[in-house]
Formats: C-alpha cells, sequence, structure tokens
C-alpha cells in the first residue's frame, strides 16, 4: 500500500508538471491581458511600464521558468486584477465550490442508487419506466436551461427559493458553509438540484444495469434456494458486487462535479471557483486561470487515489501492490 501511494503520488507530480506546460501555453495564447487592464487612451510608455510590472515583457519560456520555480515554493503568482496570490482568491472561494458539489454528490447517490435498484428489480414496472424515462430528461436537457426553468419556477412563479446567491453562511470548523443554516440551505436547493442532475441520471443507469446482470447470477438463486428474502439478497449480496463500478463513478464524477460547476455557479450567481474562473477568463487573469487548473488537476489525482483505495475496501481480490498496474 505505501508503495503504491506513493507511486501515483509521483505520477501526480509528473501530471501537473505536464498540464502546466499546457496551461501556461494556452493561457498565454489566448491574447493580452495588458489590452484589459490598462487604460485605453494610456500612452505607449504607460503601456510598457504596466507589461514590465506584470512580468509579460519576457519571453514565454522565461515566464514559465519563473512561474515553474515560484510554484515549487507554493507561490502560483500573483492576480493580475485583485493583485493578491491567486491561491488566496481560490482557497476563499473553495468551501463555496466543494459545498455545492458535496451536496449535488449526495442528491445524486441518496436519489439514484436506491431509483436504479427499484428499476433493476422491476424493469416492468410503470414506475421503473418512468424512471428511466426520466433519466433520459437528465441527460438530454442543458444545465444552462434546466438552471433557468429552475429560477423560473420556485423564485419567480412559486416564490418558495431565492435565485441566486449564497445567503448566510456558518462557520464549521472555521470553513464558511451554508447549509447550516435554513436561508443558506434554501440558497443550496436549486443549484446543488442542478448540479446533480446528470450525475443523478447516470448512477440510476449504471444502477439498474449492475442489478439487472447480477439478479441473473448463480449466488443469487442460490441465495434464493436458500431462502434469503429479496431484501437480504439485495442489501448484502447484490449491491456489495456492485458498487466497485458506482464508487468509481461517483468519484470521477465528483472530481468533474468541482472542476465542471462553472455553469450552474454562473447562472446562480453562486460564489465559488467556477465563477471565479469566469470572470478571471474574461480580463485574461493569467495566474488565476492557470492556478485554477492546476489545483482541479491535484483534486482529481486525489480523488482517484481515494477511488484506487477505496477498491481494496470493496473487494479484498483488487491489490495495491507491485502486483496490480
Amino acid at each position: 500500500m505505501p508503495v503504491f501511494i506513493i507511486r501515483r503520488l509521483l505520477q501526480s507530480v509528473l501530471a501537473l508538471l505536464v498540464m502546466s506546460v499546457l496551461i501556461f501555453a494556452g493561457v498565454f495564447a489566448i491574447g493580452n491581458p495588458v489590452d484589459i487592464l490598462v487604460n485605453p487612451q494610456a500612452d505607449q510608455a504607460e503601456i510598457a511600464r504596466a507589461t514590465a510590472a506584470l512580468g509579460l515583457d519576457q519571453p514565454l519560456w522565461v515566464q514559465y521558468a519563473d512561474f515553474l520555480k515560484n510554484a515549487f515554493s507554493g507561490d502560483l503568482g500573483r492576480s493580475f486584477m485583485y493583485h493578491v496570490p491567486a491561491l488566496q482568491l481560490i482557497f476563499e472561494r473553495m468551501p463555496a465550490t466543494l459545498e455545492l458539489a458535496l451536496a449535488a454528490m449526495v442528491i445524486a447517490v441518496a436519489l439514484g442508487i436506491p431509483l436504479g435498484v427499484f428499476a433493476g428489480l422491476k424493469p416492468d414496472a410503470w414506475f421503473s419506466k418512468t424512471i428511466m424515462a426520466g433519466s433520459i430528461l437528465g441527460f438530454s436537457l442543458p444545465t444552462f436551461w434546466v438552471g433557468l426553468m429552475l429560477i423560473m419556477l420556485f423564485s419567480v412563479f412559486l416564490g418558495w427559493l431565492p435565485s441566486t446567491g449564497r445567503g448566510h453562511t456558518t462557520l464549521l470548523f472555521g470553513v464558511p458553509v451554508s447549509f447550516l443554516n435554513g436561508d443558506g440551505l434554501a440558497h443550496l436547493l436549486m443549484p446543488a438540484f442542478n448540479l446533480a442532475l446528470f450525475k443523478l441520471s447516470l448512477l440510476i443507469r449504471l444502477t439498474r444495469a449492475g442489478m439487472r446482470e447480477a439478479m441473473l447470477q448463480d449466488y443469487v438463486r442460490f441465495a434464493h434456494a436458500k431462502g434469503l428474502t429479496l431484501r437480504r439478497i439485495v442489501l448484502v449480496h447484490v449491491l456489495k458486487n456492485i458498487l466497485i463500478p458506482v464508487v468509481t463513478v461517483i468519484g470521477l464524477e465528483f472530481g468533474s462535479l468541482i472542476a465542471f460547476s462553472i455553469v450552474t455557479e454562473t447562472i446562480f450567481a453562486w460564489p465559488g471557483m467556477g465563477k471565479l474562473l469566469i470572470d478571471s477568463i474574461n480580463v485574461l487573469d493569467r495566474p488565476v486561470i492557470v492556478a485554477y487548473v492546476l489545483i482541479v488537476v491535484f483534486m482529481f489525482v486525489l480523488i482517484n487515489l481515494a477511488v484506487d483505495l477505496l477498491y481494496a475496501l470493496l473487494d479484498p481480490r483488487v491489490r495495491l501492490d507491485g502486483a496490480q498496474s
């Protein structure tokens, strides 16, 4: 186990290094932030001073070498727009994004697995067909459209939920969270459901497929022959066998919830990392863009590592020593 973890961490360092090159080159190619940050009426001398102050007067490889040297000391640059460290800006917004992603994943898991189990056990029932039709809609409807319809229904027409913002927050171990008070929870519900809808549909279909395949296996027939109840067969035997692919999807999709919550955060004005990224792209704030993507890549690596370790707990046949990968 320790050897596996060390090897994965070394691989993650290489992945971060490669991604930093690609991101840095890509961000460099999309435009010059001085054109946005400096007054259009400024003369060439002022533009040159601003360019030098931001370190943009150096060749790309020099800029990257300076970035890499500072990154090893934990400095990913200072925001061109806010004049503070990029990591500080991202860490200030990170609790909001993690809370939204976690709430969305809780909704997807709490609804997706039970609905998928039911649809797999009774595939011909009308309720199962309704579940599958709903999952198709969840796959098909664009996230931004669903978000706007939720706002129209629950905020404009019914007036039940607030349409934007995070609401009041409560400190939990020094971290501001919304779900511990009524106002914050009301602000959290719509964006969390909007973000969860695609993942919910995915888990329903994956769990249903696993259930239908597992119920045809010999060990299920043997359990029926022993007189075990269907409830015990499903909860004790079947679920454990179908959880490995489900856990894989949950882990990977949780990472994607963090990385791709940009649309939801923008629609609901949720003050998270995704909205910060959009604002930074609008002003070509390179340090914030690069820092955001690298942090998201690092979080993906950690989530994948956690999923691999959970494999060993769910299935002892999965080995994490030198015999595997």
